[in-house]
């Protein structure tokens, strides 16, 4: 750590919980600064499983079976 982080944090460490958090937060968004983007393709790949699955393109499996096909494959 270079002594900058480590003077960072120290700071930090002296803040009340409510300044932390609202500091995490703001890192976090930091590191996911196109989170609506993100959000906006995952809409996409959203509508576009709703469409193959009306569409009959893509098929299902009942969760009984998959539940049945994981105790068979592990044991369990």
């Amino acid at each position: 750590m270079t002594t900058a982080t480590m003077d960072i944090m120290e700071r930090v460490e002296s803040l009340p919980i409510d300044m932390k958090i609202e500091l995490v937060d703001k890192i976090l968004e930091s590191l996911t600064p196109n989170q609506k983007e993100i959000d906006e393709l995952w809409k996409i790949e959203v509508e576009r499983r709703i469409d193959d699955l009306e569409s009959g393109k893509a098929k299902t499996i009942p969760g009984e079976q998959v539940f049945a096909n994981i105790r068979e494959r592990y044991g369990k």
